[in-house]
C-alpha cells in the first residue's frame, strides 16, 4: 500500500491483477488523449516566450519612438496653432470687453445698486412687516383659538377617554384568552409536527443518503482517484515526449532555416543595411532637421509680427502707455562726439554751443 491507502482507508484493499491491469489500460487511454493537449499547449508556451523574448521589445520601442515624433509635432502645431488665436481673440474680443466692462457696465451696475439699497429695501421692509401683522391677527390667532377650545376638549372627553375604557375593559380579557387558546393549539400541532419530522427523516436517511453514500465511497471516489492519478502520470509523460519532440523540431529547424538566414543577414542584409544608413537615411535626417529649424524660424517671425501688430492695436485704441499727448514737441536727440548721427539712448545735447563746448572741453 502507499501513502495515499495509508490516507484514505477506503483504498485499504489488496492490490489484485485485474486492479493493475485496469490502471495500466486507464493510464494509456489517458495518455493518449492527454499528449496532444499537452503538445499544443508547450508549443504555445514556446511561441509566447519567443514573442517576448524576439518581437515585442522592438516593437514596443518603435512604437514609443513613433508616438514620441507625433506627439512632439502635434504639440508644436497646437502651440502655434493656439498662440495665434489667443493673439487673434486678445485683440479682437478681449480690448472692446474690458472698454465695455469699464466705460458702460460698471457705472450701471453701481446705479443699480443704489437703488436697490436706498429705495426698494426700506420699502421693502416695511411692505413685509405689515404684512406679517395682518397674517397673525387674521389667520393665526383665530385658529389658535379653535384649536385650544373646541378641537381639543371634543376629541380628549369624545374619542380618547371612551377608546382608553373600551381597551382595558374589553379588547385585554378577550386577547389574553385568544392567546391562551391559539397557544394550547400550537402545542399540539407542534407535537404532532416533530412525530412527522423524525419518522420522514428516518426514511430519508435510510432509503436515499445511506445508498448514496455508499455509492459514492465504493464507486465514485475510487474511479474519481483512479482517473486523477492516471491524468497526472500521462501528463507528466507527454511533458516528456512533448520536449523531446521540440528539441528535434529545434534542431532541424536550426539547421535548415537557422543557418541559412543567418549565413544572409551577415552576408547580404548587414552591407545594404550600412549602405541605405549612410547614404539615404543620414542625408534626409539632415534636411528634416534643416527644415524644422526653417519652419520654427519662421513661426518665430510670425510670432514677433502679430505680437506688434498687437501692441500698435492696443496703442491706437487706449493711447500710449507714457503719457506723452501727440503734437507736443520732442527733445532733441543727442550726438555723440566727433560725429552727426543722433544717439537715442545718449543723453540730450545742450541747446546754447558754447555751453556744449565748455562740457566737452571739461569731458
Amino acid at each position: 500500500m502507499d501513502d495515499r491507502e495509508h490516507r484514505d482507508p477506503d483504498r485499504a484493499a489488496p492490490e489484485t491483477a485485474p486492479n493493475r491491469l485496469v490502471r495500466v489500460v486507464v493510464r494509456v487511454v489517458v495518455l493518449v488523449l492527454v499528449l496532444p493537449v499537452r503538445m499544443v499547449w508547450d508549443v504555445l508556451v514556446a511561441a509566447r516566450h519567443t514573442f517576448d523574448r524576439v518581437v515585442r521589445p522592438p516593437v514596443a520601442r518603435g512604437l514609443a519612438a513613433l508616438a514620441r515624433g507625433l506627439g512632439r509635432s502635434l504639440e508644436w502645431l497646437f502651440s502655434g496653432i493656439g498662440w495665434m488665436v489667443g493673439t487673434f481673440i486678445g485683440v479682437l474680443v478681449l480690448i472692446p470687453s474690458r472698454w465695455l466692462y469699464t466705460s458702460v457696465l460698471t457705472p450701471l451696475g453701481h446705479g443699480l445698486r443704489w437703488i436697490g439699497t436706498a429705495l426698494l429695501a426700506p420699502a421693502a421692509r416695511g411692505l413685509g412687516t405689515g404684512l406679517a401683522w395682518l397674517f397673525a391677527t387674521l389667520l393665526v390667532l383665530p385658529v389658535a383659538t379653535l384649536w385650544r377650545y373646541v378641537i381639543v376638549p371634543v376629541v380628549r372627553y369624545g374619542l380618547i377617554v371612551p377608546a382608553v375604557w373600551l381597551y382595558g375593559a374589553v379588547l385585554t380579557p378577550l386577547g389574553l384568552g385568544t392567546a391562551w387558546v391559539l397557544g394550547q393549539a400550537w402545542r399540539g400541532i407542534a407535537a404532532t409536527g416533530r412525530g412527522l419530522g423524525i419518522a420522514l427523516a428516518w426514511l430519508v436517511m435510510m432509503l436515499l443518503v445511506a445508498p448514496v453514500s455508499w455509492t459514492y465511497r465504493r464507486v465514485l471516489a475510487p474511479v474519481g482517484r483512479e482517473i486523477a492519478a492516471a491524468f497526472e502520470v500521462a501528463w507528466r509523460i507527454a511533458g516528456y515526449v512533448s520536449r523531446a519532440v521540440g528539441r528535434a523540431l529545434a534542431t532541424i529547424a536550426r539547421y535548415v532555416i537557422g543557418a541559412p538566414v543567418s549565413w544572409a543577414y551577415r552576408t547580404l542584409c548587414t552591407p545594404v543595411g550600412h549602405v541605405l544608413r549612410d547614404s539615404v537615411w543620414a542625408p534626409a535626417r539632415r534636411a528634416a532637421a534643416e527644415a524644422r529649424r526653417a519652419a520654427r524660424a519662421a513661426l518665430t517671425s510670425a510670432r514677433e509680427t502679430v505680437r506688434q501688430a498687437r501692441r500698435d492695436a492696443w496703442r491706437a485704441l487706449v493711447g500710449t502707455t507714457g503719457g506723452a499727448r501727440s503734437g507736443e514737441p520732442v527733445g532733441i536727440p543727442a550726438r555723440t562726439l566727433g560725429s552727426t548721427t543722433t544717439v537715442p539712448s545718449a543723453a540730450q545735447a545742450s541747446e546754447t554751443p558754447l555751453l556744449g563746448e565748455k562740457l566737452v572741453k571739461r569731458g
